[in-house]
């Protein structure tokens, strides 16, 4: 039984971050590594896990609509094994996670029955692992284009401010828009700095989405985002590591 968590949010709110901090303590708590998904065409969550930047998704695709490739594949081997093949060897395996980068939006041409078949088999890769976590792009086209997974919990991210909410709003109603079934939400308030204002409760009040623990603002973290460090290996005395540890308590127990 695999548990899907995908994050979305406008851009700036540390959804990475909140990612990689998500990995830290599942990977703490279970046995066996995740699946980690960078679904953003801008691909730094490898940096917050410490991996190297893997082939892509994209990358993957793009190769197999080149007509010399094809050709080359000849009768020998379906294109559905290809790219279960080439998917597989673009996985970068770490000791406590495995990431899969999606890379950039198609070019020129038509791509659907190539898009089907990477849907069929990175659905299928997911499978294997008990979490998956999808870090996404802005919007959420990754999570409805890209994969036909059911997501347990989307976590929609936001900065204490009232465009960003007002973002996180038009996320929660898209989120009910798209093919796949969306099965919980959470709002998660992210680089808090002191008390919320009272606009602020009201705003997230009049949203009507469940509220994750409130992530404050962190030093050390700004500091080794700023610098691409990796975030797994934080010292659990963090606050905003604490703030995310109560969010993965409440999805194990649930």
């Amino acid at each position: 039984m695999t548990t899907t968590i995908a994050l979305c949010g406008k851009g700036g709110t540390g959804k990475t971050t909140i990612a990689a901090l998500m990995i830290r303590s599942l990977v703490r708590r279970i046995n066996g590594p995740l699946l980690a998904i960078d679904a953003d065409p801008a691909a730094n969550l490898h940096l917050a896990l410490g991996l190297p930047m893997p082939v892509s998704v994209g990358d993957i695709r793009e190769d197999m609509m080149d007509h010399a490739q094809a050709a080359h594949l000849g009768v020998s081997i379906s294109r559905h094994d290809h790219l279960t093949r080439e998917v597989r060897l673009a996985l970068e395996e770490g000791k406590e996670v495995d990431l899969l980068a999606m890379g950039r939006p198609e070019g020129q041409g038509c791509y659907c029955a190539v898009n089907h078949l990477l849907r069929q088999i990175v659905d299928e890769l997911g499978r294997s692992y008990p979490y998956v976590v999808i870090d996404n792009e802005a919007g959420m086209e990754h999570i409805s284009r890209r994969t036909t997974r059911d997501v347990d919990l989307l976590l929609i991210v936001t900065d204490p401010s009232i465009r960003g909410l007002t973002a996180a709003a038009s996320l929660a109603e898209l989120s009910q828009e798209i093919e796949v079934d969306v099965r919980r939400q959470m709002l998660i308030v992210n680089r808090i700095q002191g008390e919320l204002t009272e606009p602020l409760r009201q705003a997230i009040d009049e949203l009507g989405i469940e509220v994750g623990p409130l992530i404050p603002a962190d030093a050390e973290i700004n500091k080794l985002d700023a610098m691409g460090q990796p975030l797994l290996h934080l010292d659990g005395d963090s606050p905003a590591v604490k703030a995310v540890e109560e969010i993965v308590s409440d999805i194990l127990k649930t």
